[in-house]
């Protein structure tokens, strides 16, 4: 399948594009039970004992406990004890198929896992008295895992503990919200495995994707926080003692399913084949930036995607700091494009679920910005003309622009490290970029030189500065170039060089046509009376410097 049809078949045969918050997990903490003078206040002055001691853990731990039973025996609520190395996932879609009420806890899970709560230290003074000095240290206690049915998001979880500062953690699902939405709204759609295979209204799909926000988490939190037992008391929560929500993952994903299973197939297998060599040493990943210190330079031929294949099913995965974008042929009907988030911080917003507005967006553009890149990789050719204009020096207002010179190690270096920031929509620094360039390069590169070079860039239209900041986005063009030139460089020209110089890991065709072109010419040389003596023949001449190959390729 040519690079033409390939970044055609998207967008000409498909049936559905739905662009929706998939799975969203959920950190619920106490801010007012964090630390060791909190937990005094609360244990002495809140709930009026004379003594802060670790004794008054446990009548805590067990009334929590007891309530937490007596509500399942109330209910008729199952109460499982998973097993270690049991797939919870598993034994909560076994419960669900039996559950057939419309909204309920569909079972209780327990069980013990590790968390960060308080110990005490015994202190005794000179004078006898005693008192207890408090930190967080991980420890292990049991969980509870409630599975519910919402009316609203339909199915879901909330996670809790049962010491102090009891820790909760609520998992939703986006997809699983709209499917709840359309059927409040009486309107027909085919479910995709998380996801949607069809819909009636697709518009009105997209528009309820879109709606989905804090408020409506925050809702369904308040609810099931009110209506399950919970470790603390209402006069506890009346005095300030309650819940506040944070996001620990988030996943953003672009499903689109396609009229004939097979176009959309054949068009992942393409972008397979051209990321083959992605996780190669000697190449670099067209996505996330990473962050770099002097003790951990980057790679010095380029960076790594991942492709895993599960039986017979591939999938292009690419890491970035704590969070990842994950692409997928699902059921083998529609393309997945998954970003997920796994800490806000990466992308510069804070863990309140205030932020995900922006993280969604975030998301979306990543999602969209992997798919031009992937469009981009099949024709990034350049026109004779441009190649020329990037080959020469030019000016600008009187002042000279260099000339991106191909073969020039800094100038390949810095091509190289472009692609990395192709699709950030906040965007890069001269710092973000040095550091990569620096690596490649394998010697000193200042920030002048970087100062100097992102001018080159930014004056022949390969990058943009964002208004009012010190940060700058690659253009489609910048994107084009720096595909096109590390592309021949790295998939041309190395293997070429390898061939020239007889090295064993160039393709053996090349070599091999090599050396039916080195045994032709000297048959030529001896036909005309010019080959030398065995004795006095020189030896076969060879590129020893990346700078010649422009003249010997023409490029």
């Amino acid at each position: 399948m040519d690079g033409a049809s390939i970044s055609s078949s998207i967008g000409d045969h498909l049936s559905l594009s739905t662009t929706c918050i998939d799975r969203i997990y959920l950190n619920a903490y106490l801010p007012r039970l964090q630390t060791s003078g909190q937990l005094v206040y609360f244990l002495r002055d809140h709930l009026g004992n004379p003594l802060p001691s670790p004794a008054l853990f446990r009548p805590l731990h067990d009334r929590f406990v007891a309530s937490v039973q007596r509500y399942a025996e109330a209910q008729g609520i199952p109460v499982v004890h998973f097993q270690r190395g049991e797939r919870k996932d598993d034994v909560a879609n076994e419960w669900r198929r039996r559950f057939t009420a419309e909204e309920g806890v569909v079972f209780i899970g327990v069980a013990q896992e590790k968390a960060s709560s308080f110990k005490a230290q015994k202190l005794v003074s000179p004078q006898g008295f005693v008192e207890f000095a408090f930190s967080r240290q991980p420890v292990a206690v049991n969980h509870f895992y409630c599975y519910f049915q919402d009316r609203e998001w339909g199915p879901g979880f909330l996670k809790i503990g049962t010491y102090l500062p009891y820790p909760v953690k609520l998992c939703l699902n986006g997809h699983e919200w709209v499917k709840q939405q359309l059927r409040h709204e009486g309107i027909g759609f085919d479910a995709l495995d998380n996801g949607f295979l069809a819909c009636a209204q697709p518009d009105r799909l997209q528009e309820l994707a879109d709606q989905l926000g804090p408020d409506a988490i925050q809702a369904c939190f308040d609810r099931w926080s009110a209506r399950l037992p919970w470790p603390l008391s209402p006069e506890d929560r009346e005095a300030g003692y309650r819940h506040r929500l944070s996001i620990w993952q988030l996943e953003v994903s672009l499903t689109q399913v396609f009229e004939r299973p097979i176009q959309g197939r054949h068009f992942f297998e393409g972008l397979i084949r051209e990321n083959l060599d992605l996780g190669r040493p000697d190449r670099v990943s067209l996505l996330f930036p990473s962050r770099t210190t002097r003790r951990t330079p980057p790679p010095a031929h380029g960076y790594r995607t991942r492709v895993i294949t599960a039986g017979v099913n591939p999938a292009l995965h690419v890491d970035y700091r704590h969070s990842h974008v994950k692409q997928y042929f699902k059921e083998e009907r529609a393309l997945r494009t998954e970003t997920t988030i796994n800490d806000p911080g990466d992308f510069g917003a804070r863990k309140a679920i205030q932020s995900l507005p922006y993280l969604r967006e975030v998301g979306q553009a990543v999602n969209r910005r992997l798919l031009e890149v992937e469009r981009l990789s099949q024709s990034d050719a350049l026109t004779d003309g441009g190649l020329q204009r990037l080959l020469t020096p030019t000016h600008d207002d009187g002042r000279r622009v260099p000339a991106l010179r191909f073969g020039d190690a800094r100038a390949m270096a810095l091509l190289h490290a472009l692609c990395r920031f192709g699709h950030l929509p906040a965007g890069f620094r001269n710092r973000d970029l040095r550091e990569h360039v620096q690596g490649l390069l394998g010697r000193t590169y200042s920030p002048g030189a970087m100062t100097y070079d992102l001018r080159r860039l930014r004056l022949r239209g390969l990058i943009h500065r964002l208004p009012r900041t010190h940060r700058y986005t690659v253009t489609t063009h910048g994107l084009r170039v720096a595909l096109f030139f590390t592309r021949v460089y790295l998939r041309v020209l190395r293997p070429g060089w390898a061939a020239l110089t007889g090295a064993p890991i160039a393709p053996r065709s090349l070599r091999n046509a090599f050396l039916t072109l080195e045994t032709e010419i000297d048959r030529l040389c001896h036909q005309s009376g010019l080959a030398s003596s065995p004795t006095t023949r020189p030896p076969t001449h060879k590129l020893d410097s990346p700078l010649k190959i422009q003249a010997v390729s023409g490029v």
